[in-house]
C-alpha cells in the first residue's frame, strides 16, 4: 500500500485529489498539511511513501520545502502537483530534488500513474514536457533571461507579470512590501527590463502565465 501525504494550501485541491486516489486500492491519504511548515513537522514524525506538494503555498514556498526535503532524514519522494504550467516551475521542481511534476489539468488516471512512478524510485515528467526539453536541447543551447533568476525572484517575477501588485504579493507571500520591491529591482536588473510592461511581453512570449 502507498502512502501519501497532500501539502496543498487549499482545502478543495486536496479533497479532489482524494476524490481521485480513493478510487485506487493500492494508494491511500495518511496525511495532510495546509502550509509548508506543516508538512515537515510530520514528515519528522511519520512514514510516508510519497509526498504530493503544491508550488505555491503561504509562507516557505513549494521549492524552498522541496530543498528542505531533500535531507537525508526525510527520505521520501515529492511528487509537485501545481496548477502552474510547465514551463514555469517543472524543471526548477526537478532541479530542486522532485521526483516528478504535474500540473493540476492532468487527467486522474495520470496522477496516479505518477504516483507509482515515484514511488517506486522513478522520475516522471509528461510526455508534453518531455517533448518540451529534448525541443530545447536541440534548438537552443542559450540560457532563457528567467534561468538568471533565483526561485523566489522567479516566483515575484511571474506575479508581477500576472498584473499583481507589489503590495498584493507582499501579502500572498507574507513578505514586506520593501523586500518584494527589491526582488523587483532584482529581477529587472538581472533581466535587463525597465519596467512591468516588458516582463509582462517576456512573460508572454515565453508562455510563463
Amino acid at each position: 500500500m502507498i502512502k501519501i501525504i497532500i501539502a496543498d494550501d487549499h482545502p478543495i485541491s486536496r479533497e479532489g485529489i482524494k476524490k481521485i486516489i480513493a478510487k485506487s486500492h493500492d494508494i491511500i491519504v495518511a496525511d495532510e498539511a495546509g502550509t509548508g511548515e506543516e508538512l515537515l513537522e510530520k514528515v519528522k514524525k511519520n512514514r510516508y511513501d510519497v509526498i504530493i506538494l503544491d508550488v505555491s503555498m503561504p509562507g516557505s514556498d513549494g521549492l524552498e520545502v522541496l530543498r528542505d526535503l531533500q535531507n537525508p532524514k526525510y527520505r521520501c519522494p515529492v511528487l509537485v502537483f501545481s496548477m502552474y504550467p510547465e514551463e514555469q516551475y517543472a524543471v526548477r521542481a526537478l532541479k530542486a530534488g522532485a521526483s516528478g511534476y504535474l500540473t493540476k489539468g492532468s487527467d486522474p488516471e495520470e496522477l496516479m500513474k505518477a504516483i507509482k512512478k515515484v514511488s517506486d524510485g522513478g522520475k516522471y515528467i509528461s510526455m508534453s514536457l518531455a517533448e518540451k526539453l529534448a525541443n530545447d536541447i536541440s534548438i537552443n543551447n542559450e540560457q532563457p533571461l528567467h534561468e538568471k533568476l533565483s526561485d523566489r525572484e522567479f516566483q515575484v517575477m511571474t506575479m508581477l507579470a500576472s498584473g499583481k501588485s507589489i503590495k498584493a504579493i507582499a501579502s500572498q507571500l507574507f513578505l514586506s512590501v520593501p523586500t518584494i520591491s527589491t526582488y523587483r529591482s532584482r529581477v529587472l536588473q538581472k533581466m535587463s527590463m525597465k519596467n512591468n510592461a516588458e516582463l509582462i511581453h517576456y512573460a508572454i512570449k515565453n508562455n510563463l502565465i
